[in-house]
């Protein structure tokens, strides 16, 4: 756990399922704390705004407001925030043009638990 507390992460997905997965996989890791959760982009910006979080869990295929039109947003509402593209989108497609306009990194859905934790502490490590 960082000396600041836990790593304050806000989940930004429209799948209430996935949102529930992560939320349940990540809840057992005490160095991350899910401050909370958003159905789109609009709702997305909003709450990073308001929450100012540490890091957002972004996927990048929403209504109301693409991850692509979310990121640069969320970065000047909350410059200190890292974001994670996270989405069924192949990397090859959408890595490039997510880190071009301000994602920390990018990771498709399905990968390993531990490979988002380890970006989720990555991205905290390296805000700002």
């Amino acid at each position: 756990m960082r000396s600041g507390g836990p790593i304050r992460v806000l989940l930004c997905d429209d799948a209430e399922g996935f949102r529930a997965l992560m939320r349940s996989s990540l809840a057992d890791d005490p160095s991350i704390e899910i401050v909370g959760e958003a159905s789109d982009g609009e709702e997305g910006v909003q709450a990073t705004a308001d929450l100012q979080p540490d890091v957002v869990l972004l996927d990048m295929s929403m209504p109301r407001l693409s991850g692509l039109q979310a990121i640069p947003r969320m970065r000047r509402r909350a410059p200190r925030t890292s974001i994670i593209g996270l989405s069924s989108l192949s990397a090859s497609r959408m890595r490039g043009p997510s880190l071009e306009i301000g994602a920390h990194s990018y990771l498709e859905k399905g990968t390993e638990l531990e490979e988002i934790r380890a970006a989720i502490h990555e991205a905290a490590d390296d805000r700002g």
